[in-house]
């Protein structure tokens, strides 16, 4: 049953036909914090990830990113990316858990901030 799973969906870490290619054509480039492993061509031509899990783009560190996309040739893993102290860690995007942004105000939040700005329409 795991062999058909893989057969046919994509958000699963990899297809069959995904492996098979990164097997014969695949030269491993490096590993990311999240288990995600990265690959590309012997002619450097493709790159591409397997991801370890779900496959969420917005998983890709910007590091790896900027790397995927022919940004620069050296990846993350010979040449990182500097830093900045003011910058936050990369997070995943947030969207449809319990842990995405809500305003004050949103239904989603358990205590809803007050509205001291509103006042409803009562018709005359």
């Amino acid at each position: 049953m795991n062999m058909l799973i893989r057969a046919v969906t994509w958000w699963n870490s990899q297809t069959l036909g995904t492996q098979w290619f990164t097997s014969r054509k695949g030269v491993r480039v490096g590993e990311d914090d999240q288990g995600n492993i990265y690959y590309e061509t012997r002619d450097k031509v493709r790159r591409w990830v397997i991801f370890n899990g779900e496959c969420e783009a917005s998983r890709i560190s910007p590091d790896w990113h900027g790397w995927l996309h022919h940004t620069w040739d050296q990846p993350p893993t010979a040449q990182p990316l500097v830093h900045r102290t003011w910058e936050k860690p990369h997070q995943e995007n947030l969207t449809g858990t319990a842990l995405a942004y809500a305003p004050a105000g949103s239904i989603r939040r358990v205590a809803p901030a007050k509205r001291a700005d509103y006042e409803a329409w009562t018709p005359e």
